[in-house]
């Protein structure tokens, strides 16, 4: 089957409509594997993403490029490794240290696209998200403007805190690292002004075919929600992750300091009795998101783009919630790689069965341009998922994430090896072993799968580039001028 037959099979041919399907570009923020069709947490409500699940193809074996927001979104937009663009951290502007790499907004732009979006689709401080990539574009409404530094986000109206902040009763917490009910409707919350922009352009007459990206904060800190989604998971009934004592005692040195990264929260929080709290929040946030995502969905059907879209959904990467004694992102380990992508496409095969092959959030760039019939880019790092979309067997390599330079994690179907930059290793059988408990890397009879699985990561990193601080940013032109170094 040739490009164009996989496109309009669905339709029953080409001339039954436009031979460029739309996308639309659902993402959420620090989401794991705890969605329903994933099973990563038992009982977790997320109707609107398992019935897309259904409704398309569910990744199952889908892993970040970098766990962390940053890195992540600017190695999904641009289609570049970590490793290639020397983006490793929250705090590297890439569009002065990338220049000529056109984003994937910019590359439909280019090719007669309306694109548009809302929300957190790159990263979310100023200097992350140039105007010109889009033709229109509605920057993330926050739920906490009390918190938001001036000079990161120019455009949000800070106010005082409200009563009863912070919320979780932890005084002298992190003050983003909140969770709780906000005294305001459903309506008002960020992410529903970002659905609200989506489902706007959906309703509206489109004359060329469009690229609509809509980022959802949650269940990304502060983990805020209305009261009802709280209410899905009584505190009685949530279950705890698991943190057997051990688990570290085979773990490399960089590994366990990757692990220790704002320890002093998650202590905390054990500390205080707070940990069912913080784990009710995460899931209340997570439905909420599910809930967003279904009215966007839901816009889409009743439009009259639903026959001529692809939709794709992701994460950006995961979350701990205490396990391996680790809260956040920023690990190489399956809690923080691993994330929800499903891709609904015209055309597409065995629809609601699941994939199994490693993939790659890098992956999604060189598959919207090949299901849209774009012009082909060899400049990119991932791998076009259509052939999957296509054949559920379709072989693949395996998914490489990498955090900080030369610290890469490599999944298979089966096994997931690290290796970090001073030569420490890991080796899991997820098979035998989905939690990673047990660190198989000095067992010498797994010293030909550790040499094969090493051939897959990165021969060389890119030095790192400059941080947002060398650089004078002016947010109103949107300039960057590097500092004379020193």
């Amino acid at each position: 089957m040739n490009r164009r037959e996989f496109l309009s099979s669905a339709a029953g041919g080409a001339a039954a409509r436009p031979s460029r399907p739309n996308v639309l570009f659902i993402s959420v923020d620090d989401m794991n594997d705890w969605a329903g069709c994933l099973r990563g947490y038992p009982g977790v409500h997320t109707p609107h993403i398992d019935r897309l699940a259904r409704r398309g193809v569910l990744f199952a074996n889908a892993h970040c490029a970098s766990p962390l927001c940053n890195p992540s979104r600017t190695a999904l937009y641009t289609g570049l490794s970590p490793a290639t663009s020397g983006i490793y951290n929250n705090d590297q502007f890439w569009r002065p240290a990338l220049p000529g790499v056109v984003t994937l907004p910019h590359y439909f732009k280019n090719n007669g696209y309306r694109v548009a979006g809302a929300g957190k689709v790159l990263h979310h401080t100023s200097g992350f998200n140039p105007p010109d990539q889009w033709h229109e574009f509605k920057l993330q409404v926050f739920d906490d403007p009390w918190y938001r530094r001036a000079e990161w986000y120019p455009w949000n109206q800070k106010i005082s805190a409200p009563a009863g902040h912070p919320f979780n009763g932890l005084n002298d917490f992190p003050g983003e690292f909140d969770w709780g009910v906000l005294p305001k409707s459903e309506g008002e919350y960020g992410d529903q002004r970002a659905v609200d922009f989506g489902i706007d352009f959906l309703n509206r007459r489109q004359t060329d075919p469009f690229f609509l990206a809509i980022g959802l904060w949650h269940p990304h800190i502060p983990m805020f929600a209305p009261q009802h989604y709280f209410d899905l998971y009584p505190e009685s009934q949530v279950k705890l992750p698991e943190n057997p004592a051990g688990d570290l005692d085979d773990v490399p040195a960089i590994g366990r300091q990757l692990a220790a990264a704002r320890r002093a929260e998650g202590d905390r929080i054990l500390r205080e009795g707070k940990w069912k709290e913080a784990v009710r929040a995460y899931l209340a946030s997570i439905s909420f998101a599910d809930a967003m995502i279904g009215r966007l969905l839901a816009a889409l059907d009743r439009s009259p783009h639903s026959k001529n879209t692809v939709i794709a959904f992701f994460s950006d990467n995961g979350w701990h919630l205490g396990e391996k004694s680790h809260w956040h992102k920023s690990t190489l380990w399956q809690r923080s790689t691993h994330v929800p992508l499903i891709v609904s496409a015209p055309g597409m095969r065995a629809a609601g069965r699941a994939r199994p092959q490693p993939v790659s959030l890098l992956d999604l760039y060189p598959t919207m341009v090949e299901l849209c019939g774009l012009p082909s880019k060899t400049d990119l790092d991932g791998e076009s998922l259509a052939p999957l979309l296509k054949d559920p067997r379709a072989p693949r390599r395996p998914a490489v994430c990498t955090f900080l330079p030369n610290n890469h994690a490599v999944r298979t179907e089966r096994w997931r090896y690290i290796r970090y930059r001073d030569g420490g290793e890991e080796l899991y059988d997820c098979a035998a072993d989905p939690n990673e408990y047990r660190n198989l890397a000095s067992d010498p009879r797994h010293a030909g799968l550790k040499r094969e699985l090493a051939a897959f990561m990165p021969k060389t990193c890119a030095p790192p580039k400059p941080v947002r601080n060398d650089y004078d940013f002016d947010f109103e032109h949107y300039t960057y001028k590097l500092k004379v170094q020193r």
